[in-house]
C-alpha cells in the first residue's frame, strides 16, 4: 500500500450561512464534516482546497438567465422561494454559488488526481428555470457543462445514490447523449413527480444493505464498461440511512461505507476519474449524520491509498 496519496477535499467557510432557528436543513453539517475529517486524520489541512464562486455565465450554461438574476438579486417570487424551501439571504446566495464553485473545482481535481471529494454539493433537484427541495442551482450539471465547455471532458456518467431521484439532473440531460444519468433511489419518496433518467432504479421502502448493494453491483460495472466516461460524478447522499428523517430506505453505517467503497473501487479499477459530492442527509443526531457523510471520504482514502498511479484509460 502506498500511503503517499493525498485525497483532495474541497471546502469553503461560506458553505455555512445562518438559517432561521429550527429550520430542518442541517446547515452546520458542512463545517462539522470538514472539522471531523481533520480531527480523525482522514485528511490534513494541507489537503483542503478552497473554491471561488463561478461567474454568472457558468451558471447560465444550465440555468435560464432570468432565474439566475432573480435569485442572485433577491427578486424571486414568494412561490418560487417556497418551492426551494430555504429563505433568501445574501449569505445564502454566496453559499449557493460557492458550493457550485466547489463542485466545479472537485471535478477538475478529480481529473488531475483520479478522485476528489467536496464537503457539500449534490443539488440535483434544481431545474433550468427553478429550484426545488433545498436545491437552487444544479452543481452537478453546471460542473459538467463547464468542463465540457473548456474541453476538459466530452462524456460523463452521473451516479446519483441520494435517496431522492435526481430529477433536475435527469431533466437537464434528457436530450444530451454526452451525459448519462443513473439514479438509484427510493421509489415512493420525494419528488412526487419523477423525471426519466437514462437509468432509474427505484427501490422499495426499507431496502437494506444486502439488497441495495446487490442492485448497485449489478448495474455500475456494466455502465462503466459500456460508457467509458471521461469523468464520473458521484452523488453520495447519506439520506439512504435507516435513521434519516427524509429517507425511507434502511441502510446501516456499514452499508453506506460499502456503497461508497463499491462505487470508488469500480471507478479506480476501470481508470475513471471520480468527483464526489455529499448529497442529502437529514438526522436528529447531528454528530451521527456528520459521521455518515464522512464515510465517503473515508472510503476514498481507503480505496485510493492502494496506489498512487494517475488514472488512465
Amino acid at each position: 500500500m502506498n500511503s503517499s496519496f493525498h485525497l483532495p477535499v474541497v471546502y469553503h467557510p461560506a458553505y455555512v450561512t445562518p438559517l432561521p432557528p429550527g429550520h430542518r436543513f442541517p446547515m452546520p453539517k458542512f463545517q462539522m464534516l470538514r472539522d471531523l475529517l481533520v480531527r480523525d486524520r482522514i485528511i490534513t489541512e494541507s489537503q483542503l482546497y478552497q473554491p471561488g464562486a463561478p461567474p454568472p455565465e457558468w451558471l447560465e450554461l444550465v440555468h435560464e438567465t432570468h432565474y439566475v438574476q432573480a435569485y442572485c438579486n433577491g427578486t424571486l417570487d414568494v412561490k418560487a422561494q417556497r418551492r426551494i424551501g430555504l429563505p433568501w439571504s445574501q449569505g445564502l446566495v454566496q453559499r449557493t454559488c460557492t458550493a457550485v464553485g466547489g463542485t466545479i473545482l472537485t471535478a477538475k481535481l478529480a481529473l488531475q488526481h483520479g478522485v476528489a471529494c467536496n464537503t457539500a454539493g449534490g443539488t440535483h433537484h434544481a431545474f433550468p428555470s427553478y429550484g426545488s427541495g433545498f436545491c437552487i442551482f444544479n452543481d452537478l450539471a453546471i460542473a459538467l457543462k463547464v468542463l465540457q465547455s473548456q474541453n476538459l471532458i466530452r462524456t460523463a456518467l452521473i451516479v446519483d445514490l441520494d435517496v431522492h431521484q435526481g430529477d433536475g439532473t435527469a431533466f437537464i440531460f434528457q436530450n444530451d447523449p454526452s451525459v448519462f444519468t443513473f439514479s438509484m433511489h427510493c421509489g415512493v419518496n420525494f419528488p412526487g413527480r419523477k423525471q426519466q433518467s437514462d437509468l432509474d432504479v427505484p427501490l422499495a421502502e426499507n431496502t437494506w444493505d444486502v439488497a441495495y448493494l446487490a442492485e448497485l453491483r449489478s448495474h455500475l460495472p456494466v455502465l462503466l464498461h459500456r460508457l467509458r466516461p471521461d469523468l464520473v460524478m458521484y452523488d453520495a447522499g447519506a439520506d439512504v440511512h435507516k435513521d434519516d428523517r427524509l429517507g425511507k430506505l434502511a441502510l446501516s453505517d456499514t452499508g453506506i461505507f460499502e456503497r461508497d467503497r463499491t462505487v470508488l473501487q469500480a471507478c479506480k479499477d476501470g481508470g475513471y476519474p471520480v468527483a464526489c459530492v455529499i448529497g442529502g442527509g437529514y438526522g436528529e443526531n447531528m454528530e451521527a449524520l456528520i459521521y455518515r457523510h464522512s464515510y465517503l471520504h473515508r472510503a476514498a482514502k481507503t480505496v485510493f491509498t492502494e496506489s498512487n498511479d494517475p488514472v488512465a484509460k
